[in-house]
């Protein structure tokens, strides 16, 4: 194995885990990281079964993943949940990699505009003022909430891996550069927007976008495109 196959980055599946399964079978990763948009039937470890227990599974939330309520349970509430990176830095093979999970969502905190909430709890109790036993809807769920980006530029990590894009692409955000130079990030792998590049940013941060169902190595070589 390649020191730069011990992590696998996998792009967009929309329900075909195909691509993933062959190139951890092929390349044997310690480890694989998926960018979100699972389009799931059934709980992620089914999707799975072929490599559990091979290889090291972890994931970042995509925005189809809150589409439905079953969407959601099969993904958060499944045998794998315990391995999202979602606003944590975590030791995959012996490298520092954060997760963030989701997307900009307008009505919540859309950069560079300024947030519409503090926090969860301040829209949540705006809305219990208006509603009884109001709660979160899964829109709201799947969106970046400002205080919790902030929190996360308190962390040091030495990969990101996000579903939005940063500023490299020209549907991205130039804050999520900002977010991985805050926490020492040499390098980005996001998904999301289904095309396959790589570009550098200010800090000399390269970016990798992995497009869907796609699965790149740490220097961002294709090794599956399906």
């Amino acid at each position: 194995m390649s020191q730069y196959d011990k992590i696998l980055f996998a792009g967009d599946p929309h329900g075909n885990f195909n691509a993933l399964i062959s190139a951890v079978h092929k390349h044997k990763p310690e480890a694989v990281v998926m960018l979100g948009d699972y389009d799931l039937d059934k709980p992620l470890e089914e999707y799975l079964a072929d490599i559990i227990g091979s290889t090291e599974i972890w994931w970042i939330a995509g925005n189809h993943d809150f589409e439905t309520p079953n969407k959601y349970h099969n993904l958060f509430h499944s045998a794998l949940a315990h391995k999202s990176l979602h606003l944590k830095v975590a030791e995959v093979a012996g490298i520092r990699i954060a997760g963030l999970g989701g997307i900009f969502l307008g009505r919540v905190w859309y950069p560079p505009q300024p947030p519409k909430w503090q926090n969860k709890q301040h829209y949540l109790d705006y809305q219990s003022a208006h509603i009884k036993n109001a709660e979160m809807s899964l829109k709201y769920r799947s969106a970046i909430w400002h205080d919790e980006f902030e929190s996360l530029k308190n962390q040091k990590a030495d990969i990101l891996v996000t579903h939005e894009a940063p500023g490299s692409h020209r549907h991205g955000f130039p804050i999520i550069g900002e977010l991985a130079a805050a926490m020492g990030v040499k390098h980005i792998f996001h998904g999301h927007l289904h095309e396959n590049y790589t570009r550098t940013i200010k800090q000399q941060i390269s970016v990798i976008g992995v497009a869907n169902r796609a699965i790149t190595n740490l220097r961002g070589h294709i090794l599956s495109d399906l």
